[in-house]
Order: C-alpha cells, then sequence, then structure tokens
C-alpha cells in the first residue's frame, strides 16, 4: 500500500514578535528563510519549514504534504479516522484537518496550485 503521507511540510508556532522571532531563527540559529509575509516567516528545515506567525495564538500544528488533500480526507475516514474541517482552499492547493481513532488532528495539505512565489526579500507576492 502507498504511503498517504509524502512529507512533514512544516511545523508552525506562534511568536509574539515577528521581527525578534526572525532575527532569532535566521541570524542567531542560521535557518534559512524561505517566504515571508506582514505575520508569518518560514524557514527551511531540510525538505520542511519551521513557520512561525504572529497574531491569533493557537495551539503548535504540523501540516503533513499529501498528494490530494480530498483523497487523503476519504482515506483517513475510510480507516477509522474523521474530518474534523475541510477539504477547503489554502493559497498552494487544498487543506483538510483530520483526526485519527485517538484523537489526534492531523493537518493534511496539497500544493496542487504550486508553491509560494516570493520577491528578493521573501516576501510573497500575488
Amino acid at each position: 500500500m502507498e504511503s498517504l503521507f509524502q512529507k512533514l511540510d512544516c511545523l508552525m508556532l506562534n511568536v509574539t514578535n515577528l521581527e525578534a522571532a526572525i532575527t532569532f531563527y535566521r541570524d542567531k540559529l542560521g535557518l534559512p528563510l524561505a517566504w515571508r509575509t506582514e505575520t508569518a516567516a518560514a524557514f527551511q528545515v531540510g525538505e520542511s519549514e519551521l513557520v512561525i506567525n504572529e497574531g491569533e495564538l493557537r495551539e503548535p500544528e504540523t501540516d503533513i504534504m499529501v498528494q490530494s488533500a480530498a483523497e487523503a480526507a476519504d482515506r483517513i475516514v475510510e480507516a477509522g479516522g474523521s474530518i474534523v474541517v475541510g477539504p477547503f482552499d489554502i493559497k498552494i492547493g487544498k487543506c483538510v484537518v483530520a483526526a485519527d481513532p485517538f484523537g489526534n488532528r492531523l493537518v493534511l495539505l496539497d500544493s496542487t496550485k504550486g508553491l509560494l512565489k516570493t520577491d528578493e526579500n521573501g516576501f510573497v507576492i500575488d
């Protein structure tokens, strides 16, 4: 059977000061900046990203890349899990928030619309 999960896409953390967090992760820890917006930034960690978000506080989140969020939702339900939210559109494709039979949330996304485009300073454009 083919694995549903392709890779861990990102770990998303909350920060109270985006600029201070960029200084910490990029300048002091040496993580390369992958992209940024006015309220978030991502750093490359191997094939994955560490995403920091300033604003609405929520639990840390791990996003998992799949081929198709809609097909992943069906497969999760068939396997005994459930759908919490979605599938819904995101900038790069579709996302679904699922739960395994043990109550763990699984944020599954695809990149069917393509990856984020950035300018020379790393800001997301479009």
